[in-house]
């Protein structure tokens, strides 16, 4: 699923990525992987840090992966360390911004998408 430029990226593929988002716990534990920066974190830390755990955070993990939102990876013996995949996350805020104010008689003129 991996995407190079936000005109790529296909509306079943975004819907299905801002589907996963749909859940406050998801969106607790994606938010917590873009703060632990690249390296991720283990499952026992996310799950520390945003109170979501075992089962329930296996089950919410699957779903981001599914999504292509984050990456899994063995380190060690039995850590499963989880990293957000930053390009997919970028991909779906150009995917949203990349045609602003198309339509509009003035363009994108008042305001930065950062």
């Amino acid at each position: 699923m991996k995407i190079n430029k936000p005109e790529d990226l296909d509306l079943t593929i975004a819907a299905a990525r801002f589907a996963a988002l749909g859940s406050e716990q998801r969106l607790a534990v994606l938010r917590s992987l873009v703060r632990a920066g690249p390296e991720g974190l283990s499952i026992g830390e996310l799950g520390t840090r945003t109170g979501v755990t075992g089962s329930t955070l296996t089950h919410h993990m699957k779903i981001l992966a599914s999504a292509g939102l984050v990456t899994q990876a063995k380190q060690g013996r039995s850590i499963i360390c989880a990293a957000i995949a930053y390009e997919e996350v970028q991909g779906l805020s150009e995917f949203l911004l990349n045609e602003c104010c198309a339509d509009s008689p003035s363009p994108c003129g008042d305001h930065d998408h950062g």
